[in-house]
């Protein structure tokens, strides 16, 4: 093989062969709902347009967003398991995909008044969306080789930052500029918007189904092909209850991140509430959040080629200190300039910290079970974001002051790295290969 820094770009961003570019082409796809629909103008118009007439517009939005997690954490472990058991993560994704899209091309048709509509549409899209990303993430571990986990997470997570951002950019320049595109004004540029989402969210997952294969069926010593799905995805879970001894080193990864995951989500929901606090302008605001897009690119991909040389957890760790201090400077912060400067430094460290993340518990996880697991994960980071801002909330109360209550989110960080610091990686790496070379051995025989 030849020396690093002589391989192909491609190679060294880990996007060398079709599969993988077709995986990570699946991040670009739907992060658009995440950036356009989710993030910067869904929100907006929901509150200003549709439940323009409701005296608690914010709080249904909010009651919708928590309404699909939900259902996403209580589906996710089960459809997860028989994923697994049946061979059928794509089948799934496309599913959780096609649900989402369909809800999100039909936000078209939601205008001023139509809150129960609207609403019931933005539940299934963060549902498909959700629920896809379940499936999607449980494909890495098949899709990358030994030694491209780090660098092929972290090209996925760059690509839909990407993605995302220029699509977001695409449809934030004709809804203030509707004369540009031939657009009439009023909410026609806004809902033509989402119909865009769902159009480019199905055309670039594509390559998915088509390039990336569906990862052969395992079975555990005491399954056989025929039986019920669900039965067998319920036993599953309760042995993968029982066995969390032998999967110490994965399951205590993915404590600490769910306690540091916490506080990235806080910083990245609060940081606009100050804004809003500070009355900084709209567009400022949503600048920032374009900033964040196009920063996290390079230096996701940035994260993935020095995780193989200073070791994932290192570079974590390294994420995980940076976001300490950019809590301290959200303290500090005062000015719109300041603001976007923090953007700026949320953006290089973001991506790369979650990317890594997702891969290191890739590593540590037997692959007949990927789809079990990350259903897991996946439910522990849905609900990772309670209790930031649940404490973000008490120290407002406390102190009266939102911007000191930011201090208090250095608490996550502080725990989160400490129990990153106790995992052993090696050890549960060690023990995702046995227990996949024995699975292996007994289907031979």
């Amino acid at each position: 093989m030849a020396p690093a820094g002589r391989q192909p770009l491609l190679e060294r961003l880990a996007l060398h062969r079709p599969e993988l570019r077709a995986w990570a082409l699946y991040d670009w796809a739907n992060s658009a709902l995440i950036t356009t629909v989710i993030t910067a103008v869904w929100p907006i118009y929901f509150t200003e347009v549709v439940g323009a007439d409701l005296d608690d517009a914010a709080f249904r939005h909010s009651l919708a967003t928590t309404i699909a997690l939900t259902l996403v954490a209580a589906m996710a472990p089960i459809l997860g398991a028989v994923a697994d058991y049946r061979a059928v993560k794509k089948r799934f994704l496309g599913l959780f995909a096609g649900v989402g899209i369909s809800a999100t091309a039909c936000m078209f048709l939601v205008e001023r008044g139509d809150w129960m509509l609207g609403m019931l549409l933005f539940i299934l899209a963060n549902l498909g969306a959700a629920g896809s990303f379940v499936f999607y993430d449980s494909l890495l571990p098949h899709v990358a080789r030994e030694g491209e986990m780090d660098r092929v997470s972290t090209a996925g997570y760059a690509m839909g930052y990407m993605g995302g951002g220029l699509l977001l950019l695409l449809n934030l320049t004709w809804i203030e500029n509707p004369e540009w595109f031939g657009m009439p004004e009023g909410t026609f540029p806004t809902r033509l918007a989402f119909v865009s989402v769902a159009l480019w969210w199905a055309l670039f997952s594509i390559p998915l189904f088509l390039r990336v294969p569906e990862p052969p069926r395992t079975l555990e010593s005491d399954e056989s092909v025929g039986l019920n799905p669900l039965r067998v995805a319920v036993s599953r879970l309760r042995e993968t209850f029982r066995e969390l001894r032998g999967y110490r080193q994965a399951f205590l990864l993915l404590l600490a991140f769910l306690v540091y995951n916490d506080g990235i989500t806080t910083i990245y929901r609060m940081a606009t509430t100050i804004g809003v606090e500070k009355e900084f302008r709209k567009d400022i605001m949503i600048g920032a959040i374009i900033a964040v897009q196009f920063v996290g690119i390079p230096f996701a991909f940035g994260f993935g080629a020095l995780a193989g040389r200073f070791g994932t957890k290192r570079m974590i760790l390294l994420g995980i200190a940076a976001y300490a201090g950019i809590t301290i400077l959200g303290y500090r912060m005062d000015t719109e300039n300041e603001f976007i400067a923090l953007a700026v430094l949320v953006g290089m460290v973001q991506g790369g910290c979650q990317a890594l993340s997702r891969s290191l518990f890739a590593s540590m996880i037997p692959k007949h079970k990927s789809g079990e697991l990350f259903a897991l994960f996946a439910v522990g980071e849905k609900f990772a974001g309670i209790f930031g801002p649940l404490l973000f909330a008490a120290s407002i109360w406390v102190t009266g002051s939102t911007q000191t209550a930011i201090l208090s989110i250095l608490v996550f960080f502080a725990v989160g790295g400490f129990l990153l610091s106790r995992v052993d990686v090696q050890s549960g790496q060690r023990t995702a290969r046995e227990i996949d070379e024995r699975i292996a051995a007994g289907q031979s025989t």
